[in-house]
Parts: structure tokens; C-alpha cells; sequence
């Protein structure tokens, strides 16, 4: 086994090495390259590994393997020979932001709920975090209150490896039973937990934490958090969301919710308004068609529920088969048949597949869509038609 001094331990700042190439690997996709020295860190703990570069070869990804620091790369390095090592270091500091609030979190919520972090989940948006208890939004606040006024004291976090005899005597969080030498990694006031990751110095570095949202899952909620400079972008995205909702609403950025509300009002009392328009000119449609036996109609801009409720209106007074086509923007066309004790199973398969369709429902009533122009609609019901005489 080839050891290799991690350096993320000694200086978690360091963003550029140098070392010898112990040994170069040839594998499936590329070459695993041990170096005697590393500021690389490994994926583990739930972090994601570093990456960079080794002179201009890159590391896509940095894994540990029976003890072995493996840097994964898609070109050979000699053994023997020196090399700088660069991290991307605005990726690992935001790792390190992203995965020292999320110790501050789970840390909070243990000691005000006794609820334990069962998973843990690093992505590149949004860390998740699941929990085996339940919390409600008026909690979520209040724990997001008290880990920012965290933060912003400005700890030093405190890295050690205690005595066995000692370890004993501190309560940390963990998942798992450990042996030989334990990290524990304190954050003061917040958190003590086992981690092999890397971490701020100090909580300022931190920023802030925005808790954006936890859905029950199992027995427990699955958390979604951001912290430091992913806080800042996602106020970015929001502010200017928010910005061009205030535009078009032609109000304060401050007034956007209640500009909506008054929007949504107006809009539910016009959807009532035509609806009730519409019963009047389905009505008439219907009296128009009374008694004359199968009829296909085209009508422009119906929404899918106008065209079931045209298609029920006419169906209920033609006394045969009713078909209402409208058209949609993609060119499709929605539709709905009735027919009052009808069997329209086959005749809706046969038409689905002759017009590219999909759809289906009762016996008696079908809607659904077909990928066809009005001419091809037209002559499929003629046929089905001259067939019926």
C-alpha cells in the first residue's frame, strides 16, 4: 500500500502543492495517479471529491481505496517525476461552506429535537439532509433563526482527535460505531460530530444558511439547505424573478403577492364569466344540432374541459355520435366523443391509430388528442360514416 501525506488535513486553505509521482495506474477509463504527497481531498463523508489539476493533466475526480488516495485522470504521469498540484478552489470552498452548515443544522436540531441526520446528500445545488422526525415550517424558521445567529459569532471551529478514554466522555454525533483514531470536528455552542471532511476555520466563513424547504419523508423530513455564496445566487434568482413579476404586474417589488392575489381574483371571476358564456353558446349549439344524428364539429381556442362540456351538450340532443375537434398551438388536435349508450372502444382505438392519437375513457365518452390536420380528421369520419350506411 502506497501512503500519501494529506495535506487538506494540516492547511484545509492550501490550493497548491507540489509532490512526486509515486506511481502512475493504468485503468478502464484513464489512470489512477498515488503521489507521496496531496491537497486533494477524497470523496467521503458525503462530500464530493476535489478537482484540479497535476501540472496540465486534470483530476476529474479523487477517491481512497484500501488506504490509497487514488487521483483519477485520462492521461499518464511518469513515476518519479515532480508535479504542482492546483485544487479548484472556489469549488472546495463552497463544499466547505455547504458541508460546515450543514454540521451547524443537524447539530441544532438534534439538541432542540433529539432528531439524529439518517442521510446526507452533497449535490451542487442544494444539500439534502434527512431526518428521523418530523418538523413543521414555524420550527424550520426558528432553526434557521438560531443557526445564522450562529454563523455570524464567528467561532473558530475546533479540530481533535481525543483519547480513546476521552472520546467516552464527549457526546457526538455519529453514524456509525468507530474505531482507532476519531475525528471529531466541534463547531462551539452548535455541534460535536465524528467527520473526515473539510471545514471553514471559523462559522463566519459560512455566510449564511437558507433552509428552502423539508417534505416528509419516511419517518422523518428530507431537508433541502444552501449556505454562503450559493445563499447569494439563489437571492439573485429569486430577486430577479421577482424583479420582472413586479414589471409586468406594473408593481412594488415589495407588493408583488398581493398584485398576484388580485390577479388570481380576477382571473377566477372572467373564468366564471366565460364559463357561464360558454353554456349559453353550447346550449344553442345543441339546439341547433337536435336530432340530426352523428355530427363533427371544429371549433377554434377550447380549452380541453370546454370541449368535454360542448361535446356532453350536443351529445345529450343529436340522438347519434358527437365529435369536437379543437386545435392546439403544437398543431394537435384535442378532442371528445360521446354518444348517449354508445360503445366507442373500437372506434376510438381505430381513430387513435390512424390519426396518431392517444386517449380513451367510458364506453360512452372519450377525450384525447391526435397528431393530424383537419382534412385527414375530416375523411377518417367520412369513412366511418359511409361504413354505418
Amino acid at each position: 500500500m502506497i501512503e500519501t501525506e494529506r495535506l487538506y488535513y494540516n492547511d484545509v486553505y492550501k490550493k497548491e502543492f507540489t509532490a512526486v509521482v509515486l506511481e502512475c495506474r493504468e485503468e478502464k477509463k484513464g489512470y489512477h495517479i498515488l503521489l507521496d504527497r496531496s491537497a486533494f481531498y477524497p470523496e467521503g463523508g458525503g462530500q464530493p471529491s476535489d478537482i484540479g489539476f497535476l501540472d496540465g493533466t486534470e483530476v476529474f475526480e479523487v477517491h481512497e481505496k484500501n488506504g490509497e488516495l487514488l487521483h483519477y485522470t485520462r492521461e499518464s504521469l511518469e513515476a518519479g517525476t515532480e508535479v504542482t498540484g492546483k485544487i479548484d478552489w472556489e469549488r472546495r470552498f463552497d463544499l466547505m461552506q455547504q458541508h460546515s452548515g450543514e454540521h451547524m443544522v443537524s447539530g441544532l436540531i438534534h439538541e432542540a429535537f433529539g432528531y439524529d441526520n439518517v442521510g446526507f446528500h452533497m449535490g451542487s445545488d442544494v444539500i439534502t439532509i434527512d431526518f428521523n422526525g418530523m418538523l413543521d415550517d414555524s420550527q424550520i424558521g426558528e432553526i434557521e433563526r438560531k443557526v445564522n445567529a450562529k454563523i455570524w459569532q464567528d467561532a473558530q471551529v475546533e479540530i481533535s482527535y481525543p483519547s480513546p478514554e476521552r472520546l467516552k466522555e464527549i457526546g457526538y454525533r455519529s453514524k456509525k460505531e468507530l474505531t482507532g483514531a476519531v475525528r471529531i470536528v466541534t463547531f462551539p455552542g452548535t455541534d460535536i460530530c465524528a467527520c473526515c471532511g473539510t471545514h471553514v476555520t471559523h462559522t463566519g466563513e459560512i455566510g449564511m444558511v437558507k433552509l428552502l424547504s423539508a417534505v416528509k419523508f419516511h419517518d422523518g423530513v428530507r431537508m433541502e439547505m444552501i449556505a454562503g455564496r450559493r445563499v447569494l445566487e439563489y437571492l439573485n434568482r429569486v430577486n430577479e424573478q421577482n424583479r420582472q413579476i413586479s414589471v409586468r404586474l406594473s408593481a412594488k417589488p415589495t407588493q408583488t403577492a398581493a398584485a398576484v392575489s388580485r390577479l388570481w381574483e380576477e382571473n377566477f371571476r372572467l373564468k366564471g364569466l366565460t364559463s357561464r358564456m360558454e353554456e349559453e353558446i353550447f346550449a344553442n349549439e345543441a339546439s341547433r344540432w337536435k336530432g340530426k344524428g352523428d355530427v363533427l364539429l371544429f371549433r377554434e381556442g377550447l380549452e380541453s374541459d370546454s370541449v368535454r362540456r360542448l361535446t356532453d351538450a350536443v351529445t345529450q340532443s343529436c340522438g347519434g355520435l358527437c365529435a369536437v375537434f379543437s386545435k392546439n398551438q403544437d398543431g394537435s388536435y384535442k378532442y371528445a366523443m360521446g354518444q348517449i349508450n354508445g360503445n366507442l372502444v373500437s372506434l376510438t382505438k381505430e381513430m387513435n391509430q390512424t390519426l396518431q392519437g392517444r386517449g380513451g375513457g367510458k364506453p360512452y365518452f372519450v377525450q384525447g388528442s391526435v397528431w393530424a390536420d383537419e382534412n385527414a380528421i375530416r375523411a377518417f369520419f367520412k369513412e366511418i360514416m359511409e361504413q354505418k350506411r
